[in-house]
């Protein structure tokens, strides 16, 4: 049988590298299961989006519209004028309601990638450096290939866009970057988001801004958004700009599979036109109770203090015996450990699973060996989605095994 050619192309997720790397493991049974490893969020859904739920059980006798129901679409774009304080984007042409980003992130390079339009190649889809692995297939399987741009410690592990050659950018027709970022907690500055501008407006390329991270952060300030960071710097109808939001790490709803996109309505209209035929209209039910959720803040409040309370005792604890520190934003920590006597990260990972039972994400499974290096190499990512004692447990006994290395 033939298959389309470039399924082939495709890594094992990094959970399933995990898998791999585990087999044959027995964790040592003195100690109960703790996961760190999956970015899945653990703190319990409100109530009243549940609630939400039941009480639209009605729309599941309708066809949901492709393009979401107005009342949806408003109170999206209101939310986005009330977060990053701009004027609401217009909710007829510059919005468009998803099953979440991940599908989104998928589904737009199916849209924005020309494979007539490269003289020089394959176009190409830019991709951060570790990433979110959903980059990478949706440019496989959209008939382009990744280009990654390696994160910069030394730039708060910003992408490093100076070093790419001239010929390469001219062949970029889609560039992912996610802020608040997977798996570095980093979020852009303005002169970055200025920077990528300068870029999308000299070689045309798109930029698709992964958002999902937005509303779990811990300075004063909230992170600097995309269609933010375009007004401020003149750009009032994003072009070439598509922002992707969700309420999965927001609202602790990620079975609700909800969320947007935002920005260049022309880019808008061709993603709608495909999501009609791709049958990716939201649920009515969903719908109703992403309307919810959207137009209420207090529940998101309450769930960014338990991040700020976890943090707060948790990354104290393993600045002691890793090179790690509170990032900017996300739910991650995004620790180095090859002080500890050389130690691999996938070492690490394993020792740390059989021994204490505690699970975490090998950091080279999260890039990809380019320009030289593996720049997710020797860091583990610590997802701390859990309740804070759990967390807390987890930490521990990575402290006694980070000692035990020591020794």
């Amino acid at each position: 049988m033939a298959f389309h050619p470039h399924l082939t192309k495709l890594q094992p997720y990094p959970f399933e590298k995990l898998k791999r790397l585990f087999a044959g493991v027995t964790p040592n049974p003195a100690y109960s299961p703790i996961s760190l490893g999956i970015g899945e969020p653990k703190h319990p859904t409100p109530a009243f989006i549940k609630q939400s739920l039941v009480d639209h059980l009605d729309g599941l006798a309708s066809y949901p519209a492709t393009s979401g129901s107005e009342a949806l679409r408003q109170s999206i774009s209101q939310w986005i004028a009330r977060r990053y304080a701009i004027p609401a984007p217009n909710p007829a042409t510059q919005i468009l309601p998803v099953n979440g980003s991940r599908e989104a992130l998928f589904a737009l390079a199916q849209t924005i990638i020309n494979t007539n339009d490269s003289t020089a190649g394959a176009p190409l889809i830019l991709c951060p450096n570790p990433f979110y692995q959903i980059y990478e297939g949706a440019a496989y399987l959209a008939g382009a290939e990744p280009y990654f741009a390696n994160s910069d410690p030394a730039r708060n592990f910003a992408p490093d866009y100076s070093s790419i050659p001239e010929e390469i950018w001219q062949r970029v027709q889609l560039l992912f970057v996610c802020s608040p970022g997977n798996p570095t907690g980093a979020v852009l500055t303005l002169e970055d988001w200025k920077e990528l501008f300068d870029l999308s407006d000299r070689y045309g390329f798109v930029i698709a801004a992964d958002e999902c991270y937005s509303e779990i952060y811990f300075q004063e300030e909230a992170p600097l958004g995309s269609l933010q960071a375009a007004q401020q710097l003149g750009r009032t109808h994003f072009p070439r700009l598509i922002t992707l939001s969700s309420l999965s790490k927001r609202s602790n709803v990620p079975g609700m599979r909800s969320g947007f996109v935002a920005g260049d309505a022309e880019i808008i209209k061709n993603f709608l036109l495909y999501r009609t035929y791709h049958g990716s209209a939201m649920s009515p039910v969903i719908q109703a109770a992403s309307i919810d959720a959207w137009n209420d803040e207090t529940h998101v409040e309450e769930n960014r203090a338990k991040y700020v309370k976890k943090f707060a005792q948790i990354t104290p604890l393993l600045e002691e015996v890793l090179d790690v520190k509170l990032p900017d934003a996300a739910f991650y920590l995004w620790a180095k450990v090859d002080h500890l006597n050389g130690i691999s990260d996938t070492e690490f990972a394993k020792q740390l699973y059989e021994k204490y039972h505690v699970t975490v994400l090998p950091g080279s499974y999260l890039a990809r060996e380019a320009h030289g290096i593996n720049p997710g190499e020797n860091r583990i990512r610590m997802a701390l989605v859990a309740e804070v004692d759990e967390c807390l447990e987890a930490a521990q006994r990575i402290v006694q095994f980070c000692k035990e290395l020591s020794n």
